[in-house]
């Protein structure tokens, strides 16, 4: 059997529903060569046994297993990982199969394709999900381009309220308090969660769309103007202003 490290990658995957990371593979292989050094030592300190010769078909089986370990390597990058699960998930797309390779921030993971998610639901006896309202997305997608950022500044930015919407990013695990704004009242900051990737398919906030709408410096001076407005003028009040006498 030839080494295939698309059908170990496979094999291990189908092992587990816990993400598989990098570093967890490569300690696979890792012990693989460890389990057969002790072995192979252990063979050649043994003296030879005065017995008969092993039968050929022995023989042969015992090279077999010997070129199967001297085929795997003993080090496997992270790049040769990231390709043959990139090949691994584009087989799965290409032949129709009900699986998917998903990598997360926490590894890669062996899950079922969208298309048969509500075949596993009613199984499962599963409530169909809901869909986020319009309010919860824009205010997801706030706290996950500003955070850590405050209530204040999320309702200073959409213009409206954001309990309810904020309410449900939290019971569905998408956002969470991070800690305290340095600002009067310490206020609380919220910013996203693990399960806000997994539940996009990032693999990390950089890979967030890059927004062209605004520069961050432009909405923090927005937010600013919003929670803090310059107080009325006299000419606001119907008051003659006195002019300003010039600088020294």
């Amino acid at each position: 059997m030839e080494f295939n490290l698309k059908r170990v990658l496979r094999a291990l995957l189908l092992s587990t529903s816990e993400p598989i990371s990098i570093k967890d593979i490569q300690k696979v292989v890792q012990r693989y060569h460890d389990e057969r050094r002790p072995a192979e030592a252990a063979e050649d300190a043994a003296p030879a046994p005065a017995a008969e010769p092993a039968a050929p078909a022995a023989e042969a089986v015992q090279e077999v297993i010997q070129d199967i370990i001297d085929q795997v390597p003993t080090l496997v990058t992270a790049t040769q990982i990231r390709e043959a699960m990139e090949q691994l998930d584009g087989e799965f797309r290409d032949s129709g199969d009900v699986c998917r390779v998903l990598q997360g921030p926490e590894g890669f993971r062996l899950v079922v394709s969208p298309a048969y998610a509500d075949w596993v639901r009613l199984l499962r006896g599963e409530v169909r999900p809901q869909r986020l309202s319009s309010a919860a997305l824009e205010t997801l997608a706030i706290v996950a381009y500003r955070q850590p950022v405050t209530r204040a500044e999320m309702e200073a930015i959409r213009g409206v309220s954001v309990e309810s919407a904020l309410q449900r990013l939290l019971e569905l695990e998408l956002v969470q308090v991070t800690g305290r704004a340095d600002l009067p009242g310490r206020p609380l900051q919220f910013g996203t969660t693990p399960r806000f990737l997994d539940f996009t398919g990032l693999r990390s906030l950089g890979e967030l769309p890059a927004s062209d709408v605004l520069s961050p410096s432009q909405i923090s001076e927005w937010i600013a103007r919003a929670t803090a407005p310059a107080g009325p003028t006299e000419g606001d009040l119907g008051l003659v202003e006195e002019p300003r006498p010039p600088a020294a």
